[in-house]
């Protein structure tokens, strides 16, 4: 969050395993290219402010960041 890490995590850390998310989710709804499943989150969260930037980085893939906006 504002360029500093809150949360490192790997997929081995999951309690199911990719394969069995992607299986289990696409029998209740379709995935299509660019979806993201939310599978939890590790410890290390705090609240966000509006004009906050959270980034969530995947190896391999790259980063995606966004600004908190008010609700």
């Amino acid at each position: 969050m504002n360029g500093e890490v809150r949360q490192s995590a790997n997929t081995w850390d999951l309690i199911f395993g990719v394969p069995f998310l992607i299986h289990y989710i696409s029998r209740h709804m379709t995935l299509n290219p660019g979806d993201i499943i939310a599978t939890g989150t590790p410890e290390g969260i705090a609240p966000v402010q509006p004009g906050d930037i959270m980034e969530a980085w995947v190896e391999g893939i790259g980063t995606l960041k966004n600004p908190v906006v008010a609700g």
